[in-house]
């Protein structure tokens, strides 16, 4: 992958995008003056020896015990220890390497104090290839991610462990493997590790860059549904969605449009078509998934916002050495992304099962029965549909809104929480469950276009059943389905079906 210049305060969406599929970030030099100035200010409000949070204090409820100058490295050792008290699984790599990336960038504006030894040695487990191990549970989304950010900080301490490649090793080992030398932290450098919403973001924007692929293979799905069932495409219509004036259902109505044009399937019966309306899973398609292009791309705006910014605590200001105690730890912006991604996700979902249980319903799609030749004898697609309806009602579950929780906690010195982290560590379950329901209506409309007719649909559409059938034939009879499903999984995760149909819907996330 190509390396990826961090601009602290300028990474584009494209930038964290490229990161989180594999691509190395390096920091931009130009901010080795401004890191260096802040812990020059560390130094000289330590000078002064007046009692500043995280830098000569205690933590939380302790903020008001003073720690003597011969305790401060054990100070900052001490918070990455004790607050290193995470359980679960281990984060996925790609996002933990996400998460060092978003706090490189945010240390590197020179608001935390931080040595720029320190933030070299981020950029250096991110250039080397070393992951540390995260457990995945453990943070409420303030003050910031601690017990996510604290498993990272303690690696760097050469307490712990790191991935590299798929060993799983001591940090001290593979630190000693890397060639790199574990920090004694200076004063503030524990703290400022581990204060942000870096661990809670990047699961966010994990969930975010999968949902695009989520969104556009859902386009495609649907228009395939729509030719299946000889729908017809008068309700995407541009003059329809310019009255009402959403951006999404306008971006949406145009696609749909482009998917189909040229069908030689919506021409058969465009003058013939006995039904008025069709139903509301394909009429509506504009309006609902407009509204979900909108959400997912206020929840971006809302994420590259947060990813730009410093979410430490206090924040150091060289310019007059001061230490400003606040609240940029609280992850209520990334909450509310979180729960806007999940509300979008399952839409997405919910509508599609709704095309699966119409295109196996005859009464309703004017298909033979569960899609199959020879119903009775063979189930078809019978149990897929109660599958996909399996897989929305768990999303459904799932997407109750994360942020409207909190819990005190410190002794309720920290009485308000945003419980970001795991309202963002769903969304990629989530988006697996909804593609298991595009899956299963790729596999479906194919189908139905196959029994219903000889006649092609558009290009586009055409390109998408050719990828399809590539890989998954007609069914006939009844065969194993698990494994045609997992194909068409694999198809809508590889973003193969949004390549063959060339569709292209910008902005997606931001």
């Amino acid at each position: 992958m190509t390396d990826i210049m961090l601009v602290p305060g300028a990474v584009t969406m494209d930038d964290w995008r490229a990161i989180y599929r594999g691509a190395v970030p390096l920091l931009d030099p130009a901010s080795a003056p401004v890191i260096a100035e802040s812990a020059a200010s560390v130094e000289r409000i330590l000078a002064r020896g007046a009692p500043v949070y995280g830098i000569n204090t205690g933590f939380g409820k302790l903020a008001s015990v003073k720690i003597e100058a011969s305790d401060l490295a054990k100070l900052q050792r001490n918070i990455v220890l004790s607050h290193a008290a995470g359980t679960g699984a281990a984060s996925p790599i790609p996002i933990i390497r996400l998460m060092m990336a978003l706090k490189l960038a945010s240390l590197a504006q020179g608001a935390s104090g931080v040595r720029r030894e320190t933030v070299a040695l981020i950029e250096a487990y991110l250039v080397k290839g070393l992951t540390p191990v995260v457990p995945a549970q453990g943070s409420v989304g303030a003050s910031g991610d601690l017990a996510p950010l604290a498993h990272m900080a303690a690696t760097m301490i050469g307490v712990g462990e790191i991935f590299i490649g798929n060993r799983r090793l001591p940090a001290a080992t593979a630190l000693a493997e890397a060639g790199l030398t574990p920090l004694v932290l200076g004063p503030k450098e524990g703290l400022a590790l581990l204060n942000g919403t870096q661990f809670s973001c990047a699961n966010a924007l994990a969930g975010l860059f999968d949902a695009e692929i989520l969104f556009q293979s859902a386009l495609i799905t649907g228009a395939l549904s729509t030719e299946a069932a000889k729908g017809t495409d008068a309700p995407f219509d541009p003059r329809i969605h310019a009255l009402r004036r959403h951006p999404g259902q306008i971006a949406v109505g145009a696609a749909l449009r482009t998917l189909m044009a040229g069908s030689a399937i919506r021409a058969s019966h465009r003058d013939d078509d006995p039904r008025v309306q069709d139903p509301y899973c394909l009429r509506c398609q504009p309006q609902v998934m407009g509204a979900a292009l909108d959400v997912l791309r206020q929840a971006g705006i809302t994420l590259l916002t947060e990813t730009n910014g410093v979410s430490d605590n206090p924040l150091i200001f060289p310019e007059t050495d001061e230490a400003l105690s606040g609240g940029n730890f609280h992850a209520e912006p990334v909450a509310f992304a979180a729960d806007m991604i999940a509300l979008a996700v399952c839409e997405i979902g919910s509508i599609a099962e709704r095309r699966v249980a119409m295109l196996v319903d005859p009464a309703l799609s004017g298909l033979p029965a569960f899609l199959t030749p020879r119903p009775g004898l063979n189930s078809g697609f019978m149990i897929p549909q109660v599958t996909a309806a399996a897989l929305v009602s768990e999303n459904k579950q799932r997407a109750y809104p994360a942020s409207v929780d909190s819990i005190p906690t410190s002794a309720n010195q920290e009485d308000h929480v945003s419980m970001a982290a795991h309202g963002s560590r769903r969304l990629l379950e989530m988006v697996a469950n909804a593609t298991a329901v595009i899956g299963i209506e790729l596999l479906a409309a194919a189908q139905g276009c196959d029994l219903a007719t000889n006649l092609k649909s558009s290009a586009a559409l055409e390109a998408v059943r050719s990828c399809l059938r590539a890989e998954v034939p007609t069914l006939q009879d009844d065969r194993h389905m698990h494994p045609d499903m997992e194909a068409a999984n694999a198809l809508i995760r590889s973003g193969r079906i949004i390549a063959a149909s060339r569709l292209n819907l910008p902005g997606v996330a931001a």
